[in-house]
């Protein structure tokens, strides 16, 4: 009895803590957008990447190169600049010659971000779902279980 409520504060703390991070992350982005600046840019190349995150080296059997579009705008103050977004995508996302529009903040504009759902949501939808699911798993286990008892 004591191990099964252990297990199920485990779950449900362990899915609190991913909502915040979630949470966290999805204001991060809301503040980005708020202050963004946007400009017009153009994809002028795809950098092919195969990130190895394993210790081993060894490649996974889906281990394909993923494509990261390299977008070129100019900033508000006339300057060009280039940055590589961050998210990666394997078929690529964007063509070379697309126009996209970038979000950059005028004190910093080489942290410059696509306008797109995965530079800005992803990430907090992937910890929000799995906080969710544990934090709702965790509590299932514990109404069951209390109405058994």
């Amino acid at each position: 009895m004591g191990a099964r409520r252990w297990i199920v504060f485990g779950l449900i703390a362990f899915g609190a803590l991913f909502v915040v991070v979630g949470l966290i992350l999805a204001g991060v982005s809301v503040s980005y957008l708020t202050g963004a600046e946007r400009a017009q840019g153009r994809v002028v190349a795809l950098e092919w990447r195969t990130d190895h995150t394993s210790s081993s080296r060894k490649r996974r059997v889906n281990d394909e190169p993923v494509a990261h579009p390299v977008i070129e705008f100019t900033s508000k103050d006339g300057a060009p600049r280039k940055f590589e977004d961050s998210a990666g995508t394997n078929p690529p996302s964007y063509e070379v010659g697309e126009r996209v529009e970038v979000l950059y903040r005028a004190d910093t504009p080489e942290d410059a971000r696509l306008n797109g759902f995965a530079s800005l949501w992803l990430l907090p939808l992937i910890f929000g779902g799995i906080g969710l699911l544990f934090s709702g798993i965790g509590t299932v286990i514990a109404l069951v279980t209390r109405r058994r008892s």
